[in-house]
């Protein structure tokens, strides 16, 4: 009788440690799919923060490059500097522009990533925000936290800013640049792309590269207007030998002319797939021939909202009579008109020598030769190849 009672009390508890184990199992197993449930959340793409997006426009000097920055600096979510490896050409220039990529290259990456003690080695470090080159004409750097007198939602003026914002310690650059969801850069230092493809490629860096270029015979007429100002600059880009006398600028010309056939041919036609979606031609004239369309396009490929308070600008700033005859003068202006300014004023002969020299980025970028001062002359010849330009990674 003992027996049978204690074989039912045994039963009972198996029965009962089995249902504990079960309990504590099924217990288990919903911690483990909340668990399962909460990571899935954490790296949803639809809640993942957004990570920087880092735009370098590449480009050469007259070619409408600080005007095209503006379309990017004036964005309330952007962070811009123009031309920050001035500071590396300045204090090297003794030395030759291919020399100075990978330094260049290197300040850009720090400036890229909001680390601004790379200008040590380029300046001194008594240093204010107003000791960087062309420092005003970044909106993020006349708006806090850089500047108190303006809002960031501002379209602000060069010369305002520079007025009221110049006298900030350098430390507001590194403490601005790192509140902005986009950091973008403009040089005119670059000669190749290959220079670059470490930043492409590297996992810190969210990099796009805007391509700009620029019909060459207006920008050989815009540099006349400028060769002082640009003498140091064309000096390291062919040595101070190769630009002397009459053949020195079309010299300089030359080596711009083949930069842009390389940059173009690295980023289009033989394209590493760490470049696919990363790279994007652009042409001066598309963009003052539709500013609107042109700056949407743009604006996409960098991942920003083109506002509707940014389009009114866009178009107020391309539709007014400025010639754009300083340097970096980036006030509004008949865009059109200057972009062909070129077809009116400059002589026929130095058209032919223009073209023998950059005759190839002609072609591949889409620029018709012109044959006579007929043709020159004739506004109605469109210039620009429409169909056959090659393809390229327009971001769309």
């Amino acid at each position: 009788m003992h027996d049978g009672i204690e074989r039912r009390l045994l039963a009972t508890m198996l029965k009962s440690n089995k249902t504990i184990v079960i309990v504590a199992l099924g217990i288990q197993s919903v911690v483990f799919i909340c668990f399962l449930a909460q990571l899935h959340s954490s790296y949803s793409p639809q809640e993942k923060k957004p990570a920087r997006v880092h735009i370098l426009i590449l480009s050469s000097w007259r070619s409408g490059s600080s005007f095209t920055g503006q379309l990017l600096s004036q964005h309330p979510d952007v962070f811009y500097l123009m031309e920050p490896a001035w500071h590396v050409w300045t204090a090297m220039y003794q030395n030759r522009a291919k020399a100075l990529q990978m330094a260049a290259r290197d300040l850009i990456r720090s400036v890229f990533l909001c680390d601004m003690s790379v200008f040590d080695a380029y300046m001194s470090t008594q240093r204010n925000k107003s000791d960087l080159f062309q420092w005003e004409a970044s909106r993020a750097l006349c708006s806090p936290p850089a500047c108190d007198h303006f809002q960031r939602n501002h379209i602000i003026s060069k010369t305002a800013c520079k007025t009221l914002c110049g006298k900030y310690p350098f430390s507001k650059v590194e403490e601005a640049c790192k509140t902005y969801s986009h950091t973008v850069i403009k040089e005119v230092r670059f000669f190749d792309l290959t220079v670059l493809y470490p930043l492409l490629t590297d996992p810190s860096l969210n990099l796009k590269i805007i391509h700009l270029v620029r019909d060459p015979r207006a920008v050989f007429h815009s540099r006349e207007k400028t060769l002082a100002a640009l003498m140091r600059d064309s000096n390291i880009v062919v040595g101070p030998q190769n630009n002397q006398g009459e053949r020195g600028p079309y010299k300089v010309m030359q080596e711009i002319c083949k930069s842009h056939i390389r940059i173009y041919t690295e980023g289009s036609q033989a394209l590493p797939s760490f470049l696919k979606g990363r790279y994007m031609l652009v042409r001066y004239e598309d963009i003052v021939s539709d500013p609107l369309a042109k700056a949407a396009q743009i604006y996409r490929f960098a991942e920003l909202h083109f506002t509707p308070k940014l389009q009114v600008w866009v178009y107020n700033i391309t539709h007014g009579k400025g010639l754009g005859t300083q340097a970096f003068d980036t006030g509004s202006r008949d865009a059109v008109n200057v972009s062909q300014a070129w077809r009116k004023n400059l002589p026929f002969q130095k058209i032919a020598q223009l073209q023998n020299v950059c005759k190839d980025a002609m072609d591949l970028l889409g620029y018709q030769l012109v044959m006579s001062e007929e043709e020159q002359k004739d506004m109605a010849l469109n210039l620009l190849f429409t169909q056959s330009l090659p393809p390229s990674d327009t971001g769309n």
